[in-house]
């Protein structure tokens, strides 16, 4: 009996400690999972807080990136500016002679294109600038939607000259009343773009031009006459690449290339059909260059190549 009493005491005093060892196992475990999950928050927040720190800083970075870009830009844009010679002298003024009838010996090639701006303006001033050349554009209102390139040829240092608004020998040339109002809305349109009206003028077809006597007898020895009175001068040219008609690339570069005079004066077109001046213009460019010649604008100072009256 006393032995069965000793053996249910022992049986007892082993569930007890089985119940604190668990009890103390089951504890360890929580410190555990609990000490774990403290140091999984705590990893987190630094992590958290280090990529908010980076990104801090990247956004710094990037802001500190584009306002250097920005100010570059206004930096540039002013050089730009700055660089751009101030060409308001060549506003139209009577008091102020403009052209010189007599060449100079510097070897030099002033290309003008009559007609625009157009479709292809942009390509030719591309073709400009790869080459460091100037040229002047003789402008009409004939396509409004490119207005902008006017300005935009003037920004790049090409001359802008007036060739008429509408370009319609019936209107220009029905008198001079009318011709000189066609010629005050092209000057308002180029003065919108670059400040002022410039004085330098092309006749539709040229001052010898013979169409005009459809129209107005005499009009072209009148107008020759009347608009260097108002403070305008004419350019005429003294070699066309041909472009005026249906003419390939290689017969408007041959026939651009065929003088070898000190000052030329070569007419163009930039007009929306007049792709194949564009394909021309490099080859044009590089002949002259390798003969010496420089590529200028029209100034007040430039070679006139006024052609003899033709009405």
């Amino acid at each position: 009996m006393e032995q069965k009493k000793r053996m249910s005491r022992r049986r007892r005093q082993a569930i007890r400690k089985r119940r604190i060892l668990i009890g103390v196992i089951v504890l360890v475990v929580a410190a555990v999972i609990v000490g774990a999950v403290l140091l999984l928050k705590q990893a987190k927040k630094k992590t958290t807080t280090k990529e908010a720190s980076s990104k801090t800083v990247q956004n710094l970075n990037i802001d500190n990136a584009e306002q250097q870009t920005k100010a570059e830009g206004t930096d540039n844009a002013d050089a730009k500016k700055e660089d751009a010679p101030d060409r308001s002298g060549f506003a139209v003024d009577p008091n102020v002679p403009a052209g010189s009838d007599k060449a100079n010996e510097e070897k030099t090639v002033y290309m003008t294109f009559d007609d625009g701006p157009s479709y292809n303006t942009q390509a030719v001033l591309d073709i400009l600038d790869k080459y460091d050349a100037k040229a002047t554009f003789f402008v009409t209102g004939i396509n409004p939607d490119y207005f902008d390139m006017i300005k935009t040829a003037y920004d790049k240092g090409h001359t802008i000259g007036l060739h008429t608004y509408s370009h319609d020998y019936a209107n220009v040339y029905a008198s001079q009343d009318a011709y000189f109002s066609d010629l005050d809305q092209i000057g308002q349109v180029v003065k919108d773009q670059i400040g002022y009206v410039p004085c330098f003028i092309r006749f539709p077809g040229g001052s010898s031009n013979t169409i005009s006597a459809n129209y107005t007898q005499g009009i072209m020895t009148a107008l020759s006459q009347e608009v260097q009175a108002r403070g305008y001068q004419y350019y005429d040219w003294n070699i066309s690449c041909g472009d005026g008609g249906d003419n390939p690339a290689d017969v408007l570069r041959d026939q651009a290339i065929s003088v070898d005079y000190s000052n030329i004066v070569l007419l163009m077109h930039d007009a929306n059909n007049k792709e194949t001046t564009v394909q021309a213009l490099p080859e044009i460019i590089e002949h002259y260059k390798n003969l010496g010649y420089q590529f200028k604008a029209i100034d007040r100072d430039t070679f006139d190549a006024h052609h003899g009256i033709g009405n």
